[in-house]
């Protein structure tokens, strides 16, 4: 099974030819694979190259998408050597199959804002404005880490509200709102900072809908060596530095 399945999911990967180095040595000619939260997207990909460019011989292959899918490709046996999640949640369900070569660290944390078209022609001023009659929103599944912090965040300003479309990754929510489909969506402050046409709405139950991003070398690394390499390149200073330029947070322990 896990062989079939892991044929199936290498056929699936996006592959992103990704390098400042941090002194790690990685297998030389070797591939290192790498599954992340779809709001990495933009900051993996750069420090992907960024270590390819340190690492002469090795690529990075990654593979975005919502943290729970990916999860579940791991433990089914898609070949992976690093998973990089949204929340710890996803995460667990990683490490207790028993997929972790050892316990996550805590990469960055993320926070969510309302995504709105540039100039916000719908004048949200914060979360009860998406419950007004005629606002589309998107939010993502619950199952999905971006959409597990919207319904916290909900709850704590007591708003209900029956979203338009629920997506499987926040790229998936904020694109509705850049095709005019939703008039708003919930999702992290990096992903608005990296979209064009968007704007940021903040809004204080934010503070209670933060989310840890663990990452992890996998049990099953067909390229150990190089996951580990990986890892320490993107828990760096110049690592920290790329996603902290990109809206994200640096972790309490930090």
């Amino acid at each position: 099974m896990r062989a079939a399945l892991a044929g199936v999911a290498a056929l699936s990967l996006a592959l992103t030819g990704c390098g400042a180095g941090d002194g790690s040595t990685a297998e030389q000619g070797g591939t290192v694979t790498v599954f992340a939260a779809a709001s990495l997207t933009e900051t993996f990909t750069k420090l992907g190259r960024d270590f390819e460019a340190a690492h002469p011989g090795t690529r990075v292959v990654l593979n975005f998408a919502g943290s729970s899918a990916l999860a579940t490709q791991i433990t089914q046996g898609a070949p992976a050597d690093v998973f990089a999640a949204a929340s710890p949640a996803t995460m667990k369900t990683v490490t207790d199959a028993g997929d972790a070569a050892g316990p996550p660290a805590v990469l960055v944390r993320n926070q969510l804002v309302i995504a709105v078209p540039q100039g916000n022609p719908d004048r949200v001023g914060g979360l009860a404005d998406l419950a007004r009659p005629g606002v589309k929103v998107a939010l993502c599944a619950a199952q999905v880490p971006c959409g597990t912090a919207a319904k916290s965040a909900l709850d704590a300003a007591g708003v209900r509200l029956t979203p338009a479309t629920l997506e499987q990754d926040v790229k998936g929510a904020l694109a509705k709102v850049k095709l005019g489909e939703v008039d708003a969506a919930l999702v992290y402050r990096t992903d608005v900072r990296a979209a064009a046409g968007l704007a940021a709405v903040e809004f204080p139950e934010s503070a209670r809908a933060v989310n840890d991003y663990p990452i992890v070398v996998l049990k099953h690394a067909g390229n150990p060596d190089g996951a580990r390499a990986f890892v320490d390149h993107v828990r760096s200073d110049a690592g920290l530095t790329v996603l902290t330029a990109a809206g994200f947070q640096a972790p309490p322990s930090r």
